[in-house]
């Protein structure tokens, strides 16, 4: 979803998009693209961005936004494609924050990911923004959300108020502005390269060109 477009999308937008992301679900994420060329499929980046990976890895990044219906459409292809990541690829979560009121759901990521609860709890955020119609972008309702969540009693309030968490939302808006994002959900790859689904024309062709790109980049 780009920068323009957020404020406006709804749920037609959302179906819309549904219906392509369902499109190729189970394509091997091992695929070689036909044709994937540089600064037409995929955009080279000028100066590298930061990345985790160790040595004899590489890293896709997933930029993405809770608030973002585009995103709540690519997750369950996403997650089909992670069963799939070969073990020479890194893959980390990246929120996005195009506003700054936008920056308590980034907290609510990065809380969930210290908490360990990703991989429970990502899935239902989206559903409690986008098919439920909750409100979560005020921290006095997401930590209202959380408190009726039975996993999170307890737990999440000090996760999301926790020391170190400032920063984790500076490295988070850094990276999305080394890789020049401009819209969600988009991927990074190696530090060196970005995807959309307009450059890949479609996220599905994405994720098989990032995975082809993060795999030469680990051989270095």
């Amino acid at each position: 979803m780009k920068r323009r477009e957020f404020a406006i999308a709804g749920a037609a937008g959302t179906a819309a998009v549904a219906g392509l992301a369902g499109m190729g679900l189970q394509a091997n994420a091992q695929q070689a693209p036909a044709q994937a060329v540089a600064g037409k499929d995929y955009m080279v980046l000028k100066k590298p961005a930061s990345t985790d990976a160790p040595k004899g890895k590489a890293e896709v990044v997933e930029f993405f936004g809770y608030w973002c219906p585009h995103c709540h459409s690519f997750e369950p292809e996403f997650n089909a494609w992670l069963k799939q990541v070969p073990p020479q690829v890194v893959v980390r979560r990246v929120p996005v924050a195009f506003r700054p009121e936008m920056a308590p759901l980034q907290r609510m990521f990065y809380a969930l990911e210290t908490l360990g609860y990703v991989g429970l709890m990502h899935g239902r955020v989206f559903d409690a923004i986008h098919k439920q119609r909750i409100n979560l972008m005020t921290d006095a309702n997401i930590l209202a959300w959380a408190a009726q969540q039975p996993e999170l009693k307890g737990r999440f309030e000090q996760a999301y108020k926790s020391f170190g968490m400032d920063a984790k939302l500076r490295r988070a808006n850094q990276l999305a502005m080394d890789y020049g994002i401009e819209g969600v959900p988009s991927l990074g790859v190696a530090g060196k390269f970005y995807i959309d689904g307009e450059t890949a024309k479609g996220l599905t062709r994405g994720l098989q060109i990032a995975t082809t790109l993060a795999l030469q980049a680990a051989k270095g």
